[in-house]
């Protein structure tokens, strides 16, 4: 544990990366302070390292980053269909809410601040290599938004060390969890209905497992920033396993004890690119885990009765319903 880094403040801490990456680093000493509206659910559980604010990003004040030595900013409306479900909320959410916490963290002297941007902002891309240094395409508006959130902070990166990761589609149990990402909702569709419906299948998708993504925010909390005139220090890719969603499928029919059929549907969804994680790799971060081991945890969980169907597991649905 770096100590100089010892409180840490996580927004979006209660939602489906955030619910394990809190306890992660409860689990390793960090005295933790979560951020979060709690719109998906509150599992959390309470310790003496752990304060929570349930508030909304957009109305954090000064007092909220009290103390505060390290950032990791993962609040945000996620994914394509939430985020054009009210264009207007996303912008304020992931863009102006993100301009308020990097300047409140100036002013409180924030030593760090880690950005969970995502792999989706590069949009549709044929190149083997996706590297850091290619241009962004958005096809949304959440890509766009990610994309105006990382320019912001960049402006600011001589005041602070910044850290901008580009996560694959993360995959893997939580007990917030997501059954709206590629492989949760394969897998949980597969041992439901024993059926996996494809849309489309020619889609190659960079996935990464839960653990790896935790694995690299904390890697990037005791990582001393330098300047490397050949590394860029500041964005990095974060996805390992570029698989067609067809694949994936086939993948999850061989793990799997249920057997399903295969259903391939067409699709109104572009989105192909691969992601190149060589920028990570080469300043010392090993992965440990792939989709295969997501689909069987997902399987355990799914017979322990811990994922199942539930409006909240479906980020649109629960905007939705409370009227965002």
């Amino acid at each position: 544990m770096n100590h100089k880094i010892k409180n840490i403040l996580v927004t979006g801490g209660g939602g489906y990366i955030g619910t394990n990456l809190v306890r992660n680093l409860l689990e390793e000493g960090y005295k933790v302070r979560v951020i979060d509206t709690f719109w998906f659910g509150d599992h959390l559980k309470k310790n003496k390292n752990l304060k929570i604010l349930k508030k909304d990003m957009r109305n954090i004040v000064e007092k909220d980053l009290e103390k505060i030595d390290c950032i990791l900013h993962l609040a945000s409306i996620a994914n394509d269909p939430a985020a054009e479900l009210d264009a207007g909320l996303t912008w304020d959410v992931n863009v102006l809410a993100t301009y308020k916490l990097i300047n409140i963290a100036i002013k409180k002297k924030v030593k760090k601040f880690i950005f969970a941007s995502s792999g989706s902002v590069y949009g549709i891309k044929k190149e083997k290599k996706v590297t850091e240094n290619l241009s962004l395409e958005p096809v949304s508006e959440y890509n766009k938004s990610k994309i105006i959130g990382e320019r912001l902070l960049l402006s600011y990166k001589k005041y602070i060390d910044l850290v901008i990761l580009r996560p694959a589609t993360v995959c893997g149990y939580s007990p917030s969890m997501r059954l709206d990402v590629t492989v949760n909702a394969l897998t949980f569709g597969a041992l439901k209905n024993k059926q996996i419906k494809v849309f489309g299948g020619k889609q190659i998708r960079p996935n990464l497992h839960m653990a790896d993504m935790i694995k690299a925010y904390k890697f990037f909390i005791n990582r001393k920033i330098k300047k490397n005139k050949t590394i860029d220090q500041t964005i990095f890719n974060v996805g390992f396993e570029n698989i067609s969603i067809l694949n994936i499928a086939k993948t999850i029919n061989k793990i799997i004890k249920v057997k399903s059929k295969i259903l391939v549907q067409a699709s109104n969804d572009p989105r192909s690119y691969r992601q190149n994680s060589n920028r990570l790799l080469k300043i010392g971060f090993k992965k440990d885990r792939n989709i295969n081991d997501a689909i069987k945890e997902i399987e355990e969980k799914f017979y322990e009765n811990k994922v199942k169907y539930n409006n909240k597991f479906f980020r649109i649905n629960t905007l939705k319903m409370i009227g965002k």
